[in-house]
């Protein structure tokens, strides 16, 4: 064989075995499958310890009169609705929201400090659209599971405390394949309400138009509020929050 086009082979052969290896030795993570145990058992480590890290120092820095728990929808509240969030001023609000949060890493969170030491008039909670967003495998029946057991370690380690338990978002089209999960869990989740400690409350129909679809300017992605989409959560909420937080 020619002795160029020798040295042209073992140069292609020597890059192609080292994309594989490469490829190799960076696996894409995969998920493990999703039990019914799943959303009601906490992870074992935060999902984000910086977040957590905050929560807890903000535990040391004054009375919370009202805890707000979720993801990032909950998270995103005070600088994507600043205005609305505002409102909240008088109640002494905390917002212990993390992006991309299971309900199972609330549990995590609400078992490892986040509520010593505080004692809320309110606690406003809604949780639960990554879990069915993340796993395809997630049943609806799981993630409400989940939610209960938040709202049941909430019962017990803030015993004077209420709970406003917020209906999960709607998210996507009309037609969207997760509305008619989310539809499933709230009817679950509702059941929770006991005219007394705990308040459900679905809003969602207020991001939806006519057609059953989320307009651009209430979620741009059809998940994030924005600020109108927080005026519009703060407006649909605030009566019942009014009426619990007295």
């Amino acid at each position: 064989m020619n002795r160029h086009i020798l040295l042209s082979f073992c140069i292609a052969f020597s890059a192609s075995t080292l994309a594989v290896a490469q490829t190799s030795a960076s696996p894409t993570p995969v998920s493990l499958p999703r039990t019914p145990l799943s959303a009601v058992t906490p992870t074992t480590l935060p999902r984000n310890p910086k977040r957590h890290d905050q929560f807890m120092f903000r535990i040391t820095q004054g009375d919370i009169g009202v805890l707000f728990l979720g993801d990032s929808i909950t998270d995103f509240w005070p600088k994507a609705g600043e205005w609305s969030w505002l409102k909240f001023a008088p109640s002494n609000p905390a917002d212990f929201g993390v992006s991309g949060e299971l309900t199972e890493d609330v549990i995590w969170r609400i078992t490892n400090g986040e509520l010593k030491g505080i004692h809320p008039k309110v606690v406003v909670l809604m949780i639960g659209t990554n879990n069915i967003g993340h796993y395809r495998d997630e049943k609806p029946e799981w993630t409400a599971a989940g939610i209960a057991k938040i709202v049941e370690i909430l019962r017990r380690d803030l015993p004077d405390s209420k709970i406003l338990l917020l209906g999960v978002f709607p998210r996507g089209a009309a037609q969207n394949p997760y509305r008619a999960q989310i539809t499933e869990i709230n009817k679950t989740i509702s059941k929770l309400d006991d005219g007394k400690t705990v308040r459900f409350l679905d809003i969602g129909h207020v991001f939806l138009d006519a057609n059953g679809n989320i307009p651009a300017d209430v979620m741009p992605d059809g998940l994030h509020p924005n600020g109108h989409g927080y005026d519009l959560w703060f407006a649909a909420m605030n009566p019942l929050f009014t009426e619990m937080i007295k």
